[in-house]
């Protein structure tokens, strides 16, 4: 059998431009660094459900990036593991970018996960039956996902609200799971400051009695005064100047994640995330996403009153902030997220 050599030549080069083409996402920018790895505290909350379903459905990967993603407890130790140099990147909440600064460690958020923090402030039904107002909370102990968090931050705002100090109460790390849940109902803690699926798991049981609530937009504006930016991917400033291109990848699965998020319904989000989730009950867990679903960020953009809301909620607890001369707008960018939406429209 004779091969006409020159026809296998040109029908080679048509298959590999079609296949170039068809792939070009995967080829239109050299990423600078294909390994990537990213630390979240808390990876099973609606609050960091983007980054599993930019997991899940292969986002990094298509991409051209290898992601490896490590949980801890809270928001609090994955900014320490990136501080400590053991994580590139931090899906956490944007407070931090406002702290550090201060702090003379210049990290900056480039794309909005959350719309609103989706964090829920608890007492407890069984240790505080008696409830009246966020005075009694003094001396009581609560359970945060992990001391200085995004739900401890939260907790000491309305505090302050309230005329209290955050050394008014004693904060105990109890993570975001099975461990917020026991360490509640056993009475350890006589009030709570977590997410959902774990808040809706307390209320269904009636467990907790909800005094603050940021599941909504409206909730989050009549707690903070105005849009609070909640998750976020974000990275030392340097790594943004260093890496653009992989900075723009991470980007663009992200927002390609909040895209599907927008048109995906309950049963789509139970068949991609583990199972472990779930925490046993996904008639539960598809009651809590219907919750926070409007929290979630359409397209990764940062409102512009939002980095301003996140600073007045910080200033008005933390002394420390009061006489730093903060830029916000080197706390966070949209350059990555617009390019990404522009992409994926």
């Amino acid at each position: 059998m004779k091969y006409n050599w020159k026809q296998l030549a040109i029908a080679f080069g048509l298959f590999l431009l079609g296949y170039l083409t068809f792939n070009s996402n995967l080829f239109a920018q050299t990423l600078e660094k294909q390994k990537v790895s990213i630390a979240v505290g808390g990876k099973n909350l609606f609050y960091y459900l983007p980054l599993t379903v930019a997991e899940q459905l292969g986002y990094f990967k298509d991409e051209g990036l290898q992601v490896e993603i490590s949980d801890f407890a809270g928001g609090a130790k994955a900014l320490q593991a990136m501080v400590g140099g053991s994580a590139d990147v931090v899906s956490g909440a944007y407070e931090h970018t406002i702290n550090m600064q201060a702090k003379g460690q210049p990290i900056i958020a480039f794309v909005l996960q959350g719309r609103a923090p989706q964090i829920v402030l608890a007492v407890s039904n069984k240790t505080m039956p008696n409830y009246k107002s966020i005075a009694d909370l003094k001396g009581k102990k609560i359970g945060v996902t992990a001391p200085g968090s995004s739900t401890n931050m939260m907790t000491n705002f309305v505090l302050a609200k309230a005329g209290l100090k955050p050394t008014d109460v004693s904060f105990i790390g109890v993570g975001t799971s099975s461990g917020a849940l026991s360490a509640m109902r056993s009475g350890q803690i006589d009030a709570i400051a977590n997410l959902d699926p774990v808040i809706t798991m307390l209320e269904q049981k009636k467990d907790i009695r909800v005094i603050a609530d940021t599941r909504t937009l409206k909730d989050t504006n009549d707690v903070f005064g105005g849009p609070m930016p909640a998750a976020t991917l974000y990275t030392p400033e340097s790594f943004v100047k260093k890496y653009p291109n992989t900075t723009q990848a991470l980007t663009n699965a992200m927002v390609r994640a909040l895209h599907w998020l927008q048109k995906a319904g309950p049963s789509d989000i139970i068949k991609v995330v583990p199972e472990n989730y779930l925490l046993g009950d996904r008639a539960l867990y598809i009651a809590a996403f219907t919750k926070v679903r409007q929290s979630i960020s359409p397209d990764g953009i940062f409102p512009e009153a939002g980095p301003k809301t996140a600073l007045k909620t910080l200033q008005a607890f933390e002394p420390a902030l009061a006489g730093k001369n903060i830029d916000l707008s080197k706390t966070y960018t949209n350059e990555f997220a617009k390019k990404a939406n522009a992409k994926y429209k």
